[in-house]
């Protein structure tokens, strides 16, 4: 699994619709192949600057390059940046470890999973 990993410095007073952009393009990012997961995080202490990182999840990263050839997803990028400063930071990661409750996210077969699980 790989993430693509996005840091916003949100605009004083526009978190509401940065997030409501954000929601907007869940069901397109949903029909993409191999999208998994979007999660939006903000530090506690930044309750008053809004930095947040933004992680969209997927099955490999083959499938995140791809998402990133859609015009979807410029058109969300777009969308988003008209609530914060200057250019995101956007870099793609390996997801080492997630542990998803059972059902929450799509299953692939693991040949690791075949071993005996503490």
């Amino acid at each position: 699994m790989y993430a693509r990993v996005t840091q916003f410095h949100i605009v004083p007073d526009k978190l509401d619709s940065f997030l409501a952009a954000l929601r907007d393009a869940v069901p397109h990012a949903h029909q993409q192949h191999g999208f998994r997961a979007l999660i939006v995080l903000r530090a506690e202490a930044a309750a008053s600057t809004a930095d947040v990182r933004v992680m969209s999840l997927w099955d490999s990263i083959e499938d995140l390059q791809a998402g990133e050839q859609n015009f979807y997803f410029y058109q969300a990028l777009a969308k988003v940046m008209t609530s914060s400063k200057g250019f995101p930071q956007i870099e793609g990661q390996e997801v080492l470890f997630a542990d998803f409750p059972s059902g929450s996210a799509p299953k692939r077969h693991d040949s690791s999973a075949d071993e005996t699980k503490f």
